[in-house]
């Protein structure tokens, strides 16, 4: 069934799936519209099971407006009901290193993100200011500071929610400053993480740097300082619409290049072990998730979602042919990665 267009959404500016989706519209020249949070999203609109940012409100054919979430789905949902500029490789091979990629982005990504804008003071007092003014531009002030003072205490105490605290800081701020390196790395040689075109991988790494190399000082202090490249590399991702991809621009399966192995050591030295003991505290039935995350304690709250990103990885990997499932094992040997599927 066609969905209808152009499609609706909600989101804010300070949502990085929100902007990662935009992109992904823009790249791909579906027709849009987009209803600022707080602003303009009509009350007969239906709500999505889940509060999550951003909300598309699709229409198939005469039926009723439908709540959809959950970036990753999307973008696999649009790529059958609109035709070209596709952002899921067709290579098997390929398309399972985008997902494991695009996985990491959304789910390991996000704890720097969210870490660096409610852990230092400056980020925090940033977001307090601004985040508010996006829901009502033309909020008095006393309702400006008390919008700022509920929302970042609220912010603040889900902190345990990603995994930040005074135990796993140091893990994540060095995990970013490492993928800051090996992304430099990579667009030395490729525009793109997926080569010459940009796959879902792109779009979840951009939608999470959005905030933390053009919003929040203290990681944009640190972006800058490494790495001015994958500064401008979000500005470039911000709108695709005039980039004109071919079937061969695509990374190649049989010429996996070593930066792309860089970045998925990094993968494998982090969020690996994050994901297979969330996984076993679930399982156990434990409160806390404890182990050690590069030479370093970890301690955070079991993460049922992850729980599932966990399992969909292995069914994704199970469900390719044996030789594409072979080849896509050879490619993560090494890295760490390897590790999910014993």
């Amino acid at each position: 069934m066609t969905l209808e267009t152009p499609l609706l959404l909600s989101g804010a500016p300070g949502s990085p799936y929100t902007r990662k989706m935009l992109a992904v519209l823009r790249y791909r020249h579906i027709p849009y519209r987009f209803l600022l949070t707080g602003h303009n999203v009509p009350d007969s609109l239906p709500k999505p099971k889940v509060a999550l940012l951003p909300t598309f409100y699709l229409k198939e054919g005469n039926g009723p407006y439908e709540a959809a979430v959950d970036s990753t789905p999307l973008i696999r949902r649009f790529e059958k009901a609109f035709d070209g500029r596709n952002v899921v490789p067709a290579d098997p091979v390929v398309e399972f290193i985008d997902y494991l990629l695009e996985d990491y982005a959304d789910e390991w990504l996000t704890k720097a993100m969210f870490h660096y804008r409610w852990h230092y003071r400056a980020d925090i007092d940033r977001a307090a200011a601004i985040l508010p003014l996006w829901r009502d531009i033309s909020a008095s002030d006393e309702t400006l500071a008390q919008m700022s003072k509920l929302f970042s205490e609220r912010q603040i105490s889900r902190l345990y929610v990603v995994g930040s605290n005074e135990t796993t800081a140091p893990v994540i701020e060095a995990s970013y400053q490492r993928f800051l390196d090996a992304m430099t790395a990579h667009l030395k040689k490729h525009p793109f993480l997926m080569g010459g075109r940009p796959g879902g991988s792109d779009f979840g790494v951009f939608g999470q740097l959005t905030q933390l190399t053009h919003f929040d000082p203290t990681p944009m202090e640190e972006t800058l300082a490494r790495s001015p490249r994958v500064f401008a590399w979000v500005d470039i991702m911000e709108d695709l619409s005039g980039l004109e991809p071919t079937d061969g621009d695509w990374m190649k399966r049989d010429a996996v290049p070593d930066t792309m192995r860089g970045l998925l050591a990094e993968v494998g030295r982090v969020y690996v072990p994050a994901l297979i003991a969330n996984a076993k505290a679930l399982m156990a039935g434990a409160e806390k998730v404890e182990t050690e995350i590069d030479g370093k304690p970890w301690v955070q709250q079991p993460f049922p979602y992850q729980g599932k990103c966990l399992q969909w990885l292995r069914e994704k990997r199970e469900a390719l042919a044996p030789a594409d499932r072979k080849t896509v094992d050879d490619v993560l040997t090494g890295t760490g990665v390897e590790a999910l599927f014993r």
